[in-house]
């Protein structure tokens, strides 16, 4: 039996991309234990897992903030007996965890994230762009790098277990989820279009609209579509982080942009209709087993400009994004409705 430490510290998304390889790989190999270490507000992520899968907690923003915090946290690790370590982020702060194991003689293998091929991916125009290696494939070659067998069986984290409708009345209709925002602006369809999706939506028959997001700003906006729209609830600060994802995992559909609700929603086992601006699911980050149909997006001989879409649009006119208008997203979401 082998102690396995996987590093990933952040960020949600990224995080979340981590749980279908290594559900999958403990299942495979149940004879080894795999722990988990990420920040401590990402652990209520890892539910319904395997037995042989841990989590831990580390703070990066707080106690384990400094070099030194983050060394001696490094060095507490060493009491666990770890037999090796697999990096998956592949950052300064996880390469010093990685050098501390390498200093008393453990196996350590880090993830490969093509940053030469993203370079590539998000150069100004002309260009020639094409799918880089998705972000859960890379997860899962370190993996079987390190000798471990691999075999992609995850489906949802409610896979075999009670998912709990949060809400007392029984489901009618078409349950939509909407999460219309991302952590970068270049990702985020213009709020005055989205809201012209959700009134749309909201006066179809059978459709009931749940909408995610994050507090302040995001909140005040979600409230006030629920207080204009019918068939409208916002469940931004009502519900914890299980019960939101117990929620997608009912949900017929859900829209998002290219941000952590299109990956939560998707280890929920939701269907996601996903809006793409100056990124592309080209790197790799794409929902988990999502369709690569469920895309709304336009080419355009400068995207992807950004690989995580913390760049200003070079042109100024955000013309990914501007060029979508809001009947393209209500017809796709129609249509995929349609079809189940």
């Amino acid at each position: 039996m082998s102690k396995i430490l996987i590093i990933r510290l952040s960020a949600i998304g990224d995080v979340a991309m981590t749980i279908p390889v290594v559900y999958s790989v403990a299942a495979a190999n149940p004879k080894d234990s795999f722990t988990v270490l990420t920040q401590t507000f990402l652990m209520p992520l890892f539910i319904n897992r395997p037995p042989n899968v841990n989590v831990m907690g580390v703070n990066t923003k707080t106690t384990e903030k400094s070099f030194f915090g983050l060394l001696r946290y490094a060095l507490m690790l060493r009491m666990y007996k770890f037999d090796m370590v697999l990096d998956l982020h592949n950052v300064i702060r996880s390469r010093i965890v990685d050098f501390i194991f390498r200093l008393y003689f453990k196996k350590v293998f880090i993830i490969d994230k093509c940053r030469r091929e993203r370079k590539g991916l998000v150069a100004l125009p002309p260009k020639e762009i094409h799918p880089l290696r998705p972000v859960v494939k890379r997860y899962a070659d370190v993996f079987r790098l390190a000798g471990f067998r691999f075999e992609d069986t995850f489906v949802s984290l409610y896979e075999g277990n009670k998912t709990v409708n949060v809400f007392a009345e029984e489901k009618k209709g078409a349950w939509l989820g909407i999460a219309p925002f991302a952590k970068h602006k270049e990702k985020i369809y213009p709020v005055q279009k989205m809201e012209k999706v959700v009134e749309a939506l909201s006066v179809q028959d059978g459709v009931t609209i749940f909408l995610f997001g994050g507090r302040g700003e995001e909140e005040k906006i979600l409230n006030g579509w629920e207080e204009k729209f019918e068939n409208t609830a916002s469940v931004v600060g009502r519900y914890s982080l299980d019960m939101e994802l117990s929620l997608m995992s009912n949900l017929d559909v859900m829209l998002s942009m290219d941000s952590a609700n299109m990956h939560l929603a998707s280890l929920a086992g939701a269907k996601v209709i996903s809006v793409w601006g100056a990124t592309h699911p080209y790197a790799g980050f794409y929902g988990y087993n999502q369709r690569e149909d469920l895309t709304v997006q336009v080419d355009l001989p400068c995207r992807p400009c950004s690989v995580y879409g913390n760049k200003p649009c070079h042109r100024g006119d955000r013309a990914c994004m501007n060029n979508i208008s809001p009947e393209q997203i209500v017809s796709k979401i129609n249509s995929y409705l349609k079809e189940i």
